[in-house]
This record gives C-alpha cells, structure tokens and sequence, in this order.
C-alpha cells in the first residue's frame, strides 16, 4: 500500500505459454468457466483476445470456426460477431475463401501501439500522485518476472513466461488507475504486441532488459517519486519501441 505524495520536481512485454495451434487441445469449456461470462459476442472476443495474449495462437494462425463454436457452446452467428469485434481492433483478418486468421502486423502497427503506450501508461502513473495504492500486484508481477528470467536459462530455454510476466506488469500498473475502460485498452494493446512477439528475433534478451527496469519503475512509485516514475516509464517506452522494431522488421 503506498500513499500517494510525490516527493519527486516509458517497453514491451511479451509471452505465453502455449504453442498456438488453433485450439486442438484446448478445453473450450474451461475458458467459459474462467470467464464467468455469458455467451454474447463481446465476451467471446474478450475470451478469444486474451488467448491471443497469452500465446495460444499466432500470426497467420486459422481460427477455426466450428471448434471454437462448439467448444465454448455459442452459435456461429455470435462467434462471427465476436471476430468482427476483433477484425475492427486488429487483432484478427479475415481472408476471402480461406476463414479467420489471427494477423501479422506491419512495424507502422508497432510505432502505432507504442504511441499509444506513450500517452497512456506515464500518465497512469502521473495520476497516483494524492492517491492512495495498492502495489501488490505489481510487486508480484515484477517477482515473477525476476524469477522466469533466472529459469529462462541456455539455448532450449522457454522465455515466454517472462514475456508473459512483463505483461502482467504493464496491466498491473494500468489497474492502479481504478478505469475499466484503460485496463480494457491496455489488454487489446497488449494483446496485439502478443502477435509481433511471435516473429521478432532474440527475445529473451529483449525481456530481460526490460524485466530489470520494472523494478526500477516500482521502486519509484512506492517513495512517490511519481513524476520520475511518468519519466522512466516513457524512456523505458521509447528504448522499448526502437529495440522491437529493430528486431521485428529484421524477422520479416
């Protein structure tokens, strides 16, 4: 718990568990259950979306209707809706004659998203100044992180647990805004960057750098040195934006 007084004068994540396979041995069920939503068009979105996030599928990815309807018990009318809600964010296409494919975004995307952070996440942490905070999650989402990248060890090593944790940061710290609305946002943002992930080169030394500056960031919100925190967190953004980039436009 931290209260808000400013004693003071932006990144990626990425990651998943899961190979993406378009839900072969996925337990549709199961999700419905983890949701607790009902079968409308957007709670299927939000469903299908954070599997996205989490790595279960990947650019160019078919997204097979009758498995997915039958597995999460909607008609396919809800679930066309449910991709259209997708398609008009980005995250998925669909391809004349072929179906729905999870898409492949272009580096404009990138630059796109990573302006967006820009605005969004230092002014999140700007806004804590006064207020009081509960930095439990974020803590925990910086452990975790700290933790995947010491198991994410030699060349067969798994880094998307650290990229995952890298995610749950960037969601932890935007939950501190007490918005709905922003922690809908930033899940679709991330869920987006999920699919650039996927393609970019060398990413566990990408993670790893920016697991470290987590930390840094966390430990400037609890002394309420919130301006430094805003500061820190859009160079980590913009240091963050130029290495994906690099690296992704070298994997196309």
């Amino acid at each position: 718990m931290h209260s808000g007084t400013d004693n003071s004068a932006d990144s990626s994540a990425g990651g998943g568990t899961g190979g993406g396979t378009g839900g072969d041995t996925e337990d549709w069920a199961e999700e419905l259950a983890r949701a607790g939503w009902s079968s409308k068009a957007e709670h299927v979105a939000a469903i299908l979306r954070r599997r996205i996030a989490e790595g279960k599928h990947r650019p160019d990815l078919r997204l097979p209707e009758d498995r997915i309807s039958k597995g999460l018990k909607v008609s396919r009318n809800t679930l066309r809706e449910a991709f259209r809600l997708l398609a008009h964010e980005g995250a998925v296409e669909h391809r004349h004659g072929q179906g729905v494919f999870v898409r492949r975004l272009t580096v404009a995307d990138v630059v796109d998203l990573y302006r967006l952070r820009r605005v969004v996440q230092p002014a999140v942490i700007r806004d804590l100044k006064g207020r009081t905070v509960d930095l439990g999650r974020v803590r925990a989402a910086v452990e975790a992180s700290e933790a995947a990248g010491l198991a994410a060890v030699g060349p067969e090593a798994d880094w998307r647990a650290l990229g995952t944790a890298n995610f749950r940061f960037h969601l932890a710290l935007t939950e501190l805004a007490g918005s709905r609305r922003l922690d809908d946002l930033m899940n679709r943002v991330l869920a987006e960057l999920r699919l650039v992930f996927y393609v970019a080169t060398d990413l566990r030394a990408f993670h790893m750098t920016y697991s470290a500056r987590n930390r840094r960031i966390l430990e400037l919100i609890d002394a309420g040195a919130f301006a430094k925190a805003a500061n820190e967190m859009n160079s980590y953004l913009r240091d963050a934006e130029r290495d994906l980039v690099q690296r992704y436009s070298t994997a196309l």
